[in-house]
């Protein structure tokens, strides 16, 4: 058993170790810094508004059902029992929702950035069109509700529009819905249990008194601006819909339940459009239950940020460990090759500049732009491996080897951060390729004699002084 190189390759692996407990230290430091930019960003919200979500309008129909209490069952009958009272009634309120037959949503979206200390997030400004037709309801017919065991009748209430806002204090000016061109004026609230955000208004049903279904279909028109951050979302509340959107912003993610038809990005901007019919979503089920629905089904597009340096950087991180691995196997090699001994503590020392590359990356990408941050803390860190290689294998040439090497795996690692689909392709090559090197490299190395007190010596291969000696006798 060859002992030197079993402990010596011990001794290697306990200094990975450390250093992939440093990794996770950064790591850490890296989420920390994300958490920050989510506190920072939720601070602007708070000043500023949400992301925005908009729904309807849906008229909504009030009205009591009257129930009748049974006596108890088990109450014994004498001949002279005293009669009873008249069975007593209890009410229940509930909600009758007529959703439009028609919605179209035409929206543009102005984007801006908003920032808290070194943070910033995407907010934006809309200008929304909705039309579209709806059926009044009849106020002199009687609609059919689902009556309950006991129903004696049903008192029917006043009608009211709703439109909802996801958060409020993004309206920019008092809304007005015209409705069979008449303007209703919107206050405050939904009284809608699922809609915890919006407006409502009162709707004068009179003229639609007796008229047929089909003459009760009357046009709606609304303008509607909203300021919000982030997201952007219209929820298909009719039987056909159709929304479009369009914005200036070049970052786009059509993330919502429902892909666009139709879509264009460029370095202008987007546009987007959506073609949706109730039979493809459960939004009208979502907004008939009588608790709050925080996760309506919506389409929606997010103003995504070109590049999240956190996200970018955790993924650098987490290839931070083969990066030590075969910086620690370039130089073993040239302990196998050149017959060199490097301490651990310099192996230590090589495998810190590594880690230390992640922290600047990160801090220097919170001031600067991402592919600049890269290109700044991966010179100074081969810089500074370089110059002290250079010392370590007693050659600058060596160390300017070992450099170069080092630049070719910053830049494979750049690849892998950019590409993301070809991320494992690409990280399975660079495996493949260094394994083939070490392999190429060590083909004749002795692995008896390595750490035996010969030193690395390669099959076919003799230190100076035995080939000395061979010729001599010879």
């Amino acid at each position: 058993m060859n002992k030197p190189l079993i402990f010596r390759i011990v001794t290697i692996g306990a200094v990975v170790v450390l250093l992939w407990i440093a990794l996770q230290m950064v790591l850490g430091i890296v989420h920390e810094r994300g958490v920050y930019r989510d506190q920072a960003e939720r601070s602007i919200w708070q000043s500023y508004a949400g992301p925005q979500t908009l729904t309807g309008p849906v008229i909504v129909v009030p009205y009591k059902e009257i129930i009748a209490v049974p006596p108890p069952a088990d109450r014994p009958l004498t001949q002279n029992a005293v009669p009873a009272p008249l069975a007593p009634y209890r009410e229940e309120m509930r909600q009758l929702l007529v959703f439009p037959k028609s919605l179209r949503v035409q929206t543009a979206i102005t984007p801006s950035e908003r920032y808290r200390g070194i943070h910033k997030t995407i907010v934006y400004e809309t200008a929304s069109e909705l039309s579209g037709t709806i059926e009044l309801p009849d106020p002199k017919a009687r609609p059919e509700l689902p009556e309950s065991t006991h129903h004696v009748r049903f008192e029917i209430g006043q009608p009211y529009v709703v439109v909802g806002v996801a958060d409020m204090r993004g309206l920019v000016s008092e809304p007005v819905i015209a409705l069979d061109g008449t303007a209703v004026q919107l206050s405050q609230g939904t009284r809608l249990p699922s809609l915890p955000q919006g407006l409502h208004g009162r709707v004068d049903v009179s003229g639609a008194a007796g008229k047929p279904a089909e003459a009760r279909v009357v046009p709606f028109s609304m303008k509607l601006a909203v300021l919000g951050a982030r997201a952007m979302a219209v929820t298909p509340v009719a039987g056909l819909n159709q929304f479009s959107m369009q914005s200036p912003w070049p970052h786009p993610s059509f993330d919502g339940d429902f892909l666009p038809r139709q879509r264009t990005v460029t370095a202008d901007g987007f546009r987007a459009e959506w073609s949706i019919t109730s039979f493809n979503t459960r939004v009208r089920e979502q907004l008939a239950t009588q608790q709050g629905v925080h996760d309506l089904q919506a389409a929606s597009v997010t103003l995504m940020e070109p590049v999240n340096i956190y996200v970018q950087a955790e993924r650098a991180v987490k290839y931070g460990l083969l990066f030590v691995v075969l910086t620690f196997a370039g130089l073993y090699l040239f302990e196998l090759v050149k017959s060199l001994r490097i301490h651990p503590i310099q192996y230590l020392l090589a495998g810190l500049a590594l880690a230390i590359f992640f922290l600047l990356l990160v801090s220097l990408s919170e001031h600067v732009a991402f592919v600049l941050a890269y290109l700044t803390a991966s010179a100074a860190c081969i810089g500074l491996l370089g110059f002290y290689l250079s010392f370590v294998l007693r050659s600058w040439q060596r160390g300017l080897g070992f450099a170069a090497l080092l630049t070719a795996l910053y830049g494979a690692l750049y690849g892998l951060l950019v590409s993301e689909d070809n991320a494992l392709v690409l990280g399975t090559a660079l495996l493949f390729v260094t394994l083939a090197i070490i392999m190429a490299v060590t083909r004749k190395v002795d692995w008896y004699a390595v750490g035996g007190g010969q030193g690395a010596v390669a099959a076919g291969m003799q230190p100076a002084d035995e080939v000395s000696k061979q010729t001599a006798a010879d």
